[in-house]
């Protein structure tokens, strides 16, 4: 293996960033209340056996979600597009203060420490963003800078810590948080359509913050080092959330090809990620990729030649939260931070999929 250059200088030879962006904490949180598989069936009155099949399937235990109420003759009916907007804002503010608390608190820092909040949502829309709503909501200084990403998608964490790595190089000193909330509960539908039925069988509520800081050494977290980006530009309508006329609501749609598309195109952008920086796949010792579904996960260990082992985290956060949109690979962090098996040198990828149809990857050292 070729030899890796000094840190400053590599920053340098990779992103043009002379400062070393390193994760300082890391904090989840979710919605009051869980449900299994089995149990959403009966609740939601599935009968149809292929529909109860992709359920029962899907690799995942127990999701949180915030339901629809029960109707006046019983069983659950789809809530108007404004009441899942209102949805989204309350269980996405709630959801990001208690994340973001928790964030801070794991990296030894106070509200009054914040400098930039970049707050990441495609599960409902708002205007002002969740930035300004978590910065009122918590009495954060309101002179912290913020900036809100929406609607890109499951991908959109790791879009966000791009634009905060960034940030961060520019304000060596300086904390950066990327938030992550996902109000899933707020773009299910209920038709009793296949299409409807892949989506409500997988997405769970779910909120996950990170905190970056550079020019500080004695920060112990992994160092950022590089990002790679790729749209699948023949799959952009793969994956889409838009207008269902027939509902009168947003819905989201799901090829049941994603999954080999994705995991086709995965190669191409580990390639380009690791291109200049000497390594080879197999020195890669940490691999958190997006919860996306069992199938996403298994096409993206067959192409890149990953173990189960390597995945362990992103299937045990399938399993015991469903998809939880762009915060995944957060929660998989969290459980990989807790281990305390990363030793110093190692490098990890982050992989997320989305919209686009999109791959993102970044490289990671401790």
């Amino acid at each position: 293996m070729t030899a890796i250059v000094e840190p400053a200088e590599e920053l340098s030879v990779f992103t043009g960033l002379t400062e070393i962006t390193r994760f300082a904490g890391v904090g989840t949180a979710v919605s009051a209340s869980s449900y299994s598989q089995s149990e959403l069936l009966e609740i939601l009155d599935v009968e149809d056996p292929k529909i109860r099949s992709v359920f029962l399937n899907s690799a995942i235990d127990r999701r949180f979600l915030t339901l629809p109420p029960e109707s006046p003759g019983g069983g659950r009916v789809s809530e108007p597009q404004g009441d899942l907007l209102d949805k989204h804002k309350k269980i996405a503010v709630d959801m990001g203060c208690r994340a973001l608390e928790a964030c801070l608190k794991s990296a030894g820092a106070t509200l009054s420490d914040l400098r930039h909040l970049c707050c990441v949502t495609s599960t409902g829309f708002l205007t002002p963003g969740l930035s300004a709503l978590v910065i009122r909501e918590m009495g954060i200084d309101p002179h912290c800078s913020r900036s809100d990403i929406v609607g890109m998608g499951c991908n959109a964490g790791l879009n966000a810590l791009n634009v905060v790595a960034g940030w961060s190089a520019a304000h060596p000193g300086e904390l950066g948080v990327v938030l992550c909330s996902e109000a899933c509960s707020a773009a299910y539908a209920l038709d009793g359509t296949m299409r409807t039925a892949v989506v409500n069988s997988l997405f769970g509520d779910g909120s996950a913050a990170l905190a970056v800081i550079s020019g500080d050494g004695r920060v112990p977290g992994p160092r950022v080092l590089k990002f790679a980006s790729y749209i699948i530009t023949d799959a952009v309508e793969a994956m889409r959330y838009d207008w269902d006329r027939d509902q009168d609501r947003f819905s989201f749609f799901l090829d049941p090809q994603i999954p080999y598309v994705v995991g086709a195109h995965a190669e191409i952008v580990i390639d380009r990620l690791l291109s200049g920086t000497g390594l080879r796949r197999s020195d890669i010792g940490h691999w958190l990729v997006h919860s996306g579904g069992k199938k996403v996960i298994d096409a993206v260990v067959v192409n890149l030649g990953l173990s189960r082992y390597d995945v362990r985290h992103t299937t045990g956060v399938l399993r015991d939260y469903g998809n939880l949109s762009s915060g995944s690979f957060l929660f998989s962090y969290e459980r990989l931070a807790d281990e305390n098996v990363a030793g110093p040198g190692d490098y990890g990828v982050l992989m997320t999929m989305g919209p686009g149809s999109t791959i993102e990857m970044a490289l990671i050292q401790w």
